[in-house]
């Protein structure tokens, strides 16, 4: 700890998320900023080799396709921005992949839309899709699908889109980077007596107070990064809010240097992800289990399997949300589920081994797996 501020999830962590916003990424509109953008694919490539696990949420498809048709002002209509974002994404993804290539890493590009992440079986599909490209000497460069998403259904921003996938792959930490050096108690621009908070918790309502709007580029000014850093909170990770042009900024973030605001979760990864987990979602099912199971999941640990499986009810999907009980109708566990009702149907007191037979295709193992599982 240096400072008051807690250095692990940085210093130890091994699984970032890096936003870049269109500022930064623009330099205020002027076109993609290539030397910082090479700037900072250096020190995310850096954090790579070392072991650490790197998903990219990039802005600036819309801004840079303005950049490319000569446009000054940022469109009002939703056709004229989708229009603007299909132009600038190639350009956007093109630019990060020449970068990456210098250090021998490859791009995959990730569009999202809020339907991705709120449908549970998409929700998997992208993080199994995620898990599996960070296994591979490559970069995952997220943004918001901006092409076809509505108003009604739009993230709002990157950063709220960088904490969704803090969530989704259960990330370390959350590095915001902006045009400020951190949130500062009052507005930089207007007060010279603005004091940068360096530490605070996230959730803290003080710092909604203190939050300002985004500039005419962005969607997202300060309190959207307060909000994201709410939503990270809720699977442990820390959030530093820093200034992007701070010269090798994340180097020195992995370094343990006490830059730019940290705004940590109340509490550990494990019980912030299984209080989420326990609070917010609904149940779709019922699956009943015997007593081995329930021994295995009580006093052991484990994931549980289809072959301590003795009955299921409900018509729910893949990835959703069910309530597991023993057969004397006691509640042991509720968890997201690896297969859909009909599937969990068909091997109940299988083994592992057998699904692929009975099913034609193995999605997990587990029906439902421990980091996705909470007991009650």
């Amino acid at each position: 700890m240096k400072n008051g501020i807690a250095t692990e999830p940085l210093t130890h962590g091994k699984r970032w998320v890096v936003k870049i916003g269109s500022a930064l990424l623009t330099n205020d509109g002027q076109g993609l900023d290539i030397e910082r953008i090479a700037q900072w694919t250096s020190q995310i490539s850096k954090l790579k080799h070392e072991g650490i696990e790197v998903v990219l949420v990039s802005s600036g498809a819309v801004a840079a396709g303005m950049s490319r048709l000569g446009w000054t002002e940022r469109p009002d209509t939703m056709e004229m921005l989708q229009a603007a974002a299909a132009v600038g994404q190639t350009k956007l993804v093109q630019t990060y992949e020449e970068q990456f290539q210098v250090a021998k890493l490859h791009t995959a590009q990730i569009l999202l839309t809020h339907e991705d992440l709120s449908d549970r079986k998409r929700y998997l599909n992208a993080r199994n899709t995620l898990r599996a490209l960070l296994q591979m000497p490559v970069i995952p460069i997220v943004n918001e699908n901006d092409t076809v998403t509505t108003d009604e259904i739009r993230f709002g921003d990157n950063d709220t889109l960088g904490a969704l996938v803090a969530n989704l792959i259960e990330a370390d930490a959350l590095i915001l980077l902006t045009d400020q050096d951190g949130l500062y108690d009052a507005d930089p621009r207007k007060n010279k007596d603005a004091n940068l908070i360096t530490k605070a918790h996230a959730t803290d309502p003080k710092l909604v107070a203190v939050a300002g709007d985004g500039g005419k580029l962005g969607r997202g000014g300060m309190a959207t990064k307060v909000r994201a850093a709410q939503l990270a909170a809720r699977s442990g990770a820390v959030t530093v809010i820093v200034g992007g042009r701070i010269t090798d900024v994340l180097t020195r973030l992995r370094q343990g240097e006490p830059i730019g605001t940290h705004l940590e979760p109340d509490l550990e990864p494990i019980v912030a992800r299984k209080q989420w987990l326990a609070g917010h979602l609904q149940m779709k099912g019922e699956i009943v289990i015997d007593d081995g199971a329930v021994q295995a999941l009580k006093h052991q640990g484990k994931s549980l399997l289809a072959v301590g499986v003795k009955a299921v009810a409900g018509n729910f999907q893949r990835g959703e949300c069910v309530l597991v009980v023993s057969e004397s109708g006691q509640e042991i566990a509720r968890g997201l589920v690896n297969y859909d009702a009909f599937e969990t149907a068909k091997i109940i007191g299988s083994s592992t081994h057998q699904i692929e037979a009975i099913l034609g295709h193995l999605n997990e193992p587990e029906l439902i797996h421990r980091d996705n599982l909470v007991l009650l």
